[in-house]
């Protein structure tokens, strides 16, 4: 029986550590007046900030085509970081240059892995805390969420670590993708109910119509941001480098059988043959189309909402705005970086508002204007 090294992930989950410790002592430190429940709140909400900036380097990585810098798991070549790694890297990169494996990839690949560690470690930290409460005397209702968090947050490292093994597996790399969404979802409703709860801010008047149509919009761009999930893993985005045509027509020879057959390896249909270019025309112009109905829903609604959240309903406007400019801007311009990692930024930034808004509604029987 072959003996598994447990070095590199010791390592790994040392540095995720020391990594979490930053954040951990800065808002201990910060506030040494507050109880204990108001710095708990303060790291929920660092917390949500860091992992929508891990969101975002999740993007920069997989869109740098860095997401086999160090083609193994959970270290790099068996090291803890591509330092212990330099002469393999060294090798790969002599052989192909521009391929996969680079010094620069594997930097950002560990990085990566080192920001979801802290992530990890700081919602651990969290669940710690609640159910210390709990051991206190508090209620149950109080370690729901971030327990359940807590195993949101190890299925979805299993699901990177699969993203790795697999080999950029188009539907694993969606589906770490909409985990993140999720996660993303649980830390904003911990946020927005320990700020309720505390007397922070007051709950939003919501008609149940509005309410369900919040819910609506919330599945809705969640299914365009899965979209948008296979168009990058599948490296459809410049299938149709025209707008608002594709390839000089509004109705392009696609094949839909092959590209959305879900099991398959990267470039390959399920025969294990080359991916057409025709099926690769369907994953983007589904994503297109899908996104003018998205657009124009979630612009109504943002119009619905500022009756009861001004603000908010002003930031998913914005949102929206950057959203259309972004995903032009990859279209029309080849795919510059910035705009691409800010177009999965944009759509997580919209998650993160509707789920505020649907966690901080207070809804009666009123039906939606």
């Amino acid at each position: 029986m072959q003996n598994f090294d447990l070095g590199p992930v010791i390592h790994l989950l040392v540095m995720g550590a020391l990594v979490a410790m930053v954040p951990l002592c800065w808002v201990w430190l910060r506030n040494p007046r507050a109880s204990t429940a108001r710095r708990v709140q303060l790291l929920t909400l660092v917390t949500l900030f860091l992992t929508f900036d891990l969101v975002l380097f999740g993007a920069f990585t997989r869109l740098t085509d860095s997401g086999l810098g160090c083609p193994d798991w959970p270290g790099c070549y068996g090291h803890a970081s591509p330092v212990g790694a330099h002469a393999s890297i060294a090798v790969e990169q002599s052989q192909m240059p521009t391929g996969p494996v680079t010094h620069t990839k594997a930097w950002i690949e560990m990085v990566h892995r080192y920001m979801a560690m802290a992530v990890g470690g700081l919602i651990l930290t969290l669940a710690a805390f609640a159910w210390a409460r709990r051991w206190r005397g508090g209620s149950y209702s109080g370690v729901a969420w971030p327990t359940f968090t807590l195993i949101w947050v190890c299925v979805q490292g299993a699901f990177g670590a699969l993203t790795v093994t697999m080999k950029l597996f188009p539907l694993i790399v969606t589906l770490h993708l909409l985990g993140a969404l999720v996660l993303l979802a649980l830390l904003t409703l911990q946020v927005q109910r320990d700020r309720l709860q505390s007397g922070a801010g007051a709950a939003s008047n919501m008609s149940s119509g509005l309410f369900i149509a919040t819910f609506l919009g919330l599945m809705a761009l969640t299914a365009q941001v899965l979209l948008g999930g296979w168009v990058s893993t599948n490296y459809a985005v410049l299938a149709c480098n025209t707008f608002p045509q594709c390839q000089g027509t509004w109705w392009p020879l696609m094949d839909f059988e092959q590209g959305f057959t879900l099991w398959r390896h990267l470039g390959q249909n399920a025969q294990g043959e080359p991916l057409t270019f025709e099926a690769l025309t369907a994953i983007h112009y589904v994503h297109r189309l899908a996104a003018y109905a998205v657009l124009v829903y979630l612009a109504w609604l943002a119009l619905c909402l500022r009756r009861v959240a001004e603000t908010p309903a002003k930031l998913l406007l914005g949102l929206l705005l950057l959203q259309l400019l972004t995903g032009l801007s990859n279209v029309v311009l080849d795919w510059p970086l910035v705009a691409a990692v800010l177009h999965t930024g944009g759509a997580a930034a919209m998650v993160v508002v509707l789920v505020w808004l649907l966690t901080g509604a207070r809804t009666s029987r009123t039906t939606l204007n």
